[in-house]
């Protein structure tokens, strides 16, 4: 059986919608990406004035499970119905919320609101980056990834500053209500320039199935996988029970989705497709490296190099740069370059090799060798994030690329939970849960303590990431180009079941 819904390739674009539907995408991705940072700026004053210091870390977690669940989810439904009518309902769903998040009155409020705020954006992020394959060539689809994946970048920078100084000028509620207007603006451009593509599919077409087995197995995971990142232990009953019964529930979505369902979220023969399996590979591991960096490098430059809080944030700014600035070169050289492979491997060449000199960091350091190790960093994510979605977007089917690029993305979020417990594992190993509040104080862990702990921490990573590498060394290049005839016929079917079993 074929995938119900748009099954053609994408319909021509006018200039001038092409021109208002980058902007809704732009304006729908800026919101999307800048609405976490912002909020992380604004967060101990929302705890001071909701008294609701014990839920701190849940207001960003419910955020990130909520939003990594309904990725696949929402990637699926952009391919049935259409990438139009799927944005307007993720960005009328996230004005909805912020607007929530903006009048809650207590703690355990805002974390249901910014959880129901995580799934909305999770539909943005699954369908924003699938649009332009919709809408551009696909030499101007890479270049445009690239411009994309800067703006991301640049969200980085500018979040928490933006978000400190609303909350300092007007309240930290107008954090939310900001939200408001620009996703009215966006809302406008995705009517005015994004194409509706008539679907033949139906609500009796979703995979409901799946649906809830897959959120049944994903979030007790990353629940889990949280807790050990605050110091609970791996063994500890709670993080055991979240983890197995999340296992479990993960098989018997793989059962369902094989085996039962018609038309299934994850289509698992995509992972047959060899550059979708590496590029995924390649999407978590450089995920993996840029969360890592970003949590704890200020710790670094703090707690071992005695920077200043202030100054220390100001340091993330060479790898956002990076990231920023070769964006758009990478999506150039995608299409200049025949055997492309090399450039996957010297990004994450160039990511190991920045947290291998990340772990040589200690207290008599000078700032030289950490900013290095951060623009390799910030080059390597600048190149690994927009080769991935081109890539990925080029080898599977038209129907499914959605469902591709979703995927992509999903694996770039779940990685950031599991940086994070993997990582805080490995630091509250070195120097205990009771210590971790001291090591800016002088008083639990001295600066060479913390200093070899973080060693240890980031060569993990490098260890980790360089999985990533050894996987781009197997990627069999695909001319990108393929897929501007692929927009001139039929698409393919989709994989279903039946052919997965043949």
């Amino acid at each position: 059986m074929s995938n119900p819904g748009t099954s053609t390739g994408p319909p021509a674009v006018s200039p001038r919608a092409q021109l208002f539907a980058t902007i809704g995408a732009l304006l729908a991705l800026a919101l999307a990406s800048i609405d976490v940072s912002v909020v992380g700026a604004a967060m101990p004053r929302i705890a001071d004035d909701l008294n609701g210091l014990g839920l701190y870390a849940w207001v960003g977690v419910s955020y990130a499970v909520a939003a990594a669940v309904v990725v696949p989810i929402a990637g699926k439904l952009g391919d049935m119905f259409g990438r139009k009518p799927v944005l307007l309902v993720g960005l009328a769903g996230f004005l909805v919320a912020s607007w929530l998040c903006g009048a809650a009155q207590t703690m355990p409020q805002l974390v249901g609101f910014r959880g129901l705020a995580g799934l909305f954006g999770g539909v943005l992020m699954a369908n924003i980056f699938t649009l332009l394959a919709d809408i551009y060539t696909p030499e101007r689809r890479t270049q445009m990834q690239g411009v994309f994946f800067g703006v991301a970048g640049l969200s980085m920078v500018i979040g928490p500053p933006v978000g400190g100084l609303i909350t300092d000028s007007w309240s930290w509620r107008w954090v939310f209500y900001v939200n408001v207007p620009i996703g009215l603006l966006a809302i406008l451009a995705v009517v005015v320039g994004v194409p509706f593509v008539r679907s033949g599919a139906s609500w009796r077409d979703i995979d409901f199935g799946g649906v809830l087995a897959l959120v049944a197995g994903v979030v007790p995971i990353l629940i889990g996988l949280t807790l050990t990142g605050d110091g609970r232990p791996w063994t500890s009953p709670e993080v055991l029970a979240l983890l197995i019964g999340g296992a479990i529930m993960l098989v018997v979505f793989f059962l369902v989705e094989t085996r039962v369902a018609a038309n299934p979220i994850v289509p698992f023969p995509l992972f047959r497709i060899p550059q979708f399996a590496i590029m995924a590979v390649v999407a978590f591991f450089s995920a993996f490296a840029m969360m890592g960096v970003t949590f704890f490098v200020p710790l670094q430059y703090q707690g071992v190099m005695g920077v200043s809080a202030t100054h220390s944030g100001t340091l993330l700014i060479p790898m956002t740069l990076g990231l920023m600035l070769m964006g758009p070169i990478a999506g150039k050289a995608l299409t200049a370059m025949s055997r492309y492979r090399i450039l996957g491997v010297i990004a994450m060449l160039a990511i190991t090799g920045g947290l291998l000199l990340l772990s040589t960091v200690g207290p008599e350091t000078g700032q030289g060798v950490p900013i290095t190790a951060m623009v390799l960093i910030g080059v390597g994510i600048g190149i690994a994030f927009p080769m991935a979605t081109s890539v990925v977007q080029s080898a599977v089917p038209m129907s499914q690329v959605g469902v591709g690029t979703s995927q992509v993305q999903f694996w770039r979020m779940i990685a950031g939970p599991v940086a994070l417990a993997v990582l805080g594992s490995i630091l509250t190993a070195q120097i205990g849960v009771a210590a971790q509040g001291d090591v800016l104080g002088g008083g639990g862990v001295s600066p060479a303590q913390l200093a070899d702990a973080m060693s240890d921490l980031f060569l993990a990573s490098a260890i980790a990431t360089a999985i990533g590498l050894v996987a781009t060394f197997f990627l069999k290049e695909i001319p990108l180009r393929d897929m501007s005839a692929m927009s001139k016929k039929p698409a393919q079917k989709a994989p279903t079941n039946r052919t997965a079993k043949a």
